[in-house]
């Protein structure tokens, strides 16, 4: 146990040159493509700060059966008008709102799904 702990430990510290090089190797000799592995063990490498998702979109898939009440609520977090709303609502999937922060994201889907909608964030 201890050994697969430290080759653990090795994969972790490999830098984003290591982790190429060992991904063409697994590939050209062994036949394995290690695409989703090398993006796991690059945590501790400088490719991990680049990958880090910073602002969301708020995508709103669908209104559901209690329409009028998400096109109040799309009113009421966004700001905007009454008419500008539901032009949200009936078109989607429509962008709710953009460039937002993880947990102001969360918060909007939270609430949009507690009306009814259907919301996904990307």
């Amino acid at each position: 146990m201890a050994d697969l702990k430290q080759f653990a430990e090795q994969l972790v510290n490999l830098t984003v040159k290591e982790v190429n090089e060992l991904a063409t190797i697994l590939k050209d000799e062994y036949g394995i493509e290690p695409a989703a592995a090398a993006v796991v063990v690059s945590g501790g490498g400088e490719a991990a700060a680049e990958d880090v998702q910073t602002e969301f979109t708020v995508v709103l898939k669908e209104a559901g059966a209690s329409k009028l009440a998400v096109v109040k609520l799309v009113k009421e977090l966004t700001g905007l008008g009454l008419k500008e709303a539901k032009d949200v609502v009936d078109g989607a999937p429509s962008n709710v709102k953009e460039g937002v922060t993880k947990e102001e994201a969360e918060g909007l889907k939270k609430s949009l799904e507690e009306a009814g909608a259907v919301v996904e964030l990307k």
